[in-house]
Order: structure tokens, then C-alpha cells, then sequence
């Protein structure tokens, strides 16, 4: 098999790292730039490119470019720091959700903006007691005539504050087993009833949000595909957020950094060195084989635990080079400051093992302890 990049992809890469210099010449660098940096003037920017949508099918606006195309070109944004979280969810799940699952109505209306880096969306699934168990969530819809009426709250609904519509996953029945009832249904964020919060983390991040719903009237033809069925919408969606470069290369501009600080003259950090750039390339042969559908189902599961694991060693090998330094506040140790994230957000290591034994090796469930 050829690994190599092919002259045009190379060519692509060169003008992606232009681009990524350029914005964070102008709107600064921004460490895990797809959820941390927002501008929307960049965003608009990039629709504008045609880097929005890029792989989506051309009867629906979108490029049809080969996906690696779309790897290229986030690996040079989001490793240089460039600011486009304001896109990103639209771009990697939303836009690809209503391809798959939502009525031409939805489609007409709603693509287009996303194309063109002017909507914002965020994502509301994870509650205080359904983080990454999302068959256990509460947040109810229910049919009052032609309306949604939804209540419950969500956390960590990063850009919950400043999104335009939120892509809701709620309950529209109880009954059955736990993964039956879910729904996804479109709620627009200045929709009455809607109370947003933000949290400021450890870092002085404030993306993440909770989001309370209290009697929030949405259109019955808000709902995205079938009622009550979209759990298996929703694990779709998790393929494409766990499987991607972002989970990847989110501190590779801290990387870069200390490397060229480090003293290479010590044989020891010389081999940290290899490393990680060995895991980095591993990684991405994992990336892509998610990008070119070449891994089993819920094999994404793996991909993040290995990619995002590395990136938290990522931040300690920054930690140690820089020594004392990193102790300083700066964006630097906000970036060291964020790393245990990484293991967390988007489903922990330990759940993602879990699927990895359950759904792609076929290891047997551990029994309960009897009571």
C-alpha cells in the first residue's frame, strides 16, 4: 500500500498551513482550536474557501471532495491554533446528520448557512446523570398538537451561550429499553424557556454551558429522522466525533514549542521525542482508516482513546521541558491546564474500552455483582 500524498494533497496542505498562519496572525492562536476557538468571522472565511462541507455531496452544497481532502486541511488549522470551533460541529456532525436523516425541508433550510460559516450549532446531549451513559438521559419532549414541548437540562453544551440552534437528543417515550424513546429534534436558542449558563472552567475557558429547558415550544417538524429511534442516529454522530483528527492534534502547537526547547543533547528526551512523533503518525493511519470507512463499526472508540491518551502525554512531556515555566500563567499552561480533558469529553477512556471489548472484539459482558 502507498502511503504517500499525492502531489495535489501536498499542494493542499501547503495552502492550509498559509491559511492556519494567517489566522492566527489575525485573530490569535487558540490551544484546541476546534472547541476553544471561536470566531465567526473566520468561519465565514472558510466557507468561503469552500472548506465548509467539503466532502458533503454537491446536490447539497457541499464539495464531494475526497475526506482526506477535509483531514488535510483540519490537521494544518487545528495544529497551528486556528479559530474554527464556530463551523466545527456544523461541518463535522450536524450538516452530515441532516444529509443522512433529515427531511428536504430541513435540509433546504438549514445548509446553507452552515456552508457558509453562519450559523453556529452545539450539540445537547450530556446531562448531569447521562454523561457518557446517553440511554439514561431525562430531558423529555413531548407532542402538544404541532409543537415539542421540552423540558429537562443539559451540560457541558459547549457554545450552548453564543450557538444558534441546538441539536437536541431527548426522551419522546419511556417506554422499552433504556435506548428506545430517544429523539433528536432542532431547537433554535432564542426559543422562550431557554436559560443558558455558562461555566468557566479551570482554564477561563466558558464554551461549556448548561442549558436549562423549561416548557420550550418547538415544531413538530423540528424532529430529525425517526421518532423515538435515533439512537442509532446519535452513535452514528459519535463515530464522526470520535474518529476525527481533532482528537489528534489538539496541543500539537504545544508540541512544537517545547521540541524546538528542548535539549536534545539528552539521549532520554531524544527518545520522548520519537515517541511521540511515532504515535502522532500511528494516529493518524487510525484517523484515516475512520475518514475512509476502512475500520469496523465502533472502532472510533479506539481511535480516541489511543489519539487522546497521546495528547495527554503530549501536555506532560510540555509540562517537563519547560520546567517551571509551565507553572506561569499564560496560554501555555492554560493548554497544559486543559489536558485531562482530552481522556473525558467525548466519552471517557474506560467507556470507550468498554465498547471496544463489547461491540468490536465481542467480549462478554462481566455479570453483575448479586446482591
Amino acid at each position: 500500500m502507498d502511503f504517500a500524498w499525492s502531489a495535489e494533497q501536498l499542494a493542499l496542505r501547503d495552502k492550509a498551513k498559509v491559511v492556519a498562519r494567517d489566522a492566527v496572525a489575525r485573530y490569535g492562536r487558540f490551544n484546541d482550536a476546534w472547541m476553544n476557538g471561536y470566531s465567526k468571522d473566520f468561519s465565514r472565511e472558510l466557507g468561503q474557501l469552500g472548506w465548509i462541507g467539503l466532502t458533503w455531496p454537491v446536490e447539497f452544497g457541499g464539495g464531494g471532495r475526497n475526506p482526506l481532502d477535509r483531514l488535510i486541511i483540519a490537521e494544518e488549522l487545528i495544529a497551528a491554533g486556528a479559530p474554527l470551533a464556530a463551523s466545527w460541529f456544523a461541518d463535522r456532525q450536524m450538516g452530515p446528520a441532516l444529509i443522512a436523516y433529515g427531511t428536504k425541508e430541513q435540509q433546504e433550510r438549514y445548509l446553507p448557512d452552515m456552508l457558509t460559516g453562519e450559523s453556529t450549532w452545539c450539540i445537547g446531549m450530556s446531562e448531569p446523570n447521562a454523561g457518557s451513559d446517553l440511554a439514561s438521559l431525562k430531558t423529555s419532549a413531548r407532542l402538544d398538537g404541532n409543537h415539542w414541548v421540552i423540558n429537562g437540562q443539559k451540560i457541558w453544551t459547549s457554545f450552548g451561550e453564543v450557538a444558534d440552534y441546538c441539536y437536541l437528543i431527548c426522551r419522546t417515550s419511556s417506554d422499552g429499553p433504556p435506548h428506545a424513546g430517544i429523539s433528536e429534534i432542532i431547537v433554535p436558542m432564542d426559543t422562550p424557556g431557554i436559560e443558558v449558563r455558562p461555566i468557566t472552567d479551570m482554564t477561563t475557558n466558558r464554551h461549556f454551558c448548561e442549558v436549562f429547558y423549561t416548557d420550550v415550544r418547538v415544531p413538530k417538524e423540528n424532529l430529525v429522522g425517526a421518532e423515538g429511534a435515533a439512537f442509532k442516529q446519535t452513535m452514528r454522530q459519535l463515530e464522526h466525533e470520535r474518529g476525527g483528527i481533532d482528537r489528534l492534534v489538539s496541543n500539537r502547537a504545544l508540541f512544537e514549542l517545547a521540541r524546538a526547547r528542548a535539549n536534545t543533547n539528552d539521549r532520554r528526551i531524544r527518545q520522548e521525542i520519537a515517541a511521540i512523533e511515532s504515535e502522532y503518525r500511528i494516529g493518524r493511519i487510525l484517523v484515516i482508516r475512520e475518514v475512509l470507512k476502512q475500520a469496523p463499526a465502533g472502532f472510533s472508540a479506539a481511535t480516541k482513546c489511543f489519539c487522546t491518551e497521546l495528547e495527554w502525554r503530549v501536555a506532560q512531556f510540555v509540562s517537563r521541558v519547560l520546567g517551571p515555566e509551565a507553572t506561569l500563567w499564560n496560554d501555555v499552561t492554560q493548554g497544559l491546564a486543559y489536558a485531562p480533558a482530552y481522556t473525558i469529553m467525548g466519552g471517557t477512556s474506560n467507556v470507550m474500552r468498554n465498547i471496544l471489548g463489547e461491540r468490536v472484539l465481542g467480549l462478554a459482558k462481566e455479570p453483575s455483582p448479586k446482591t
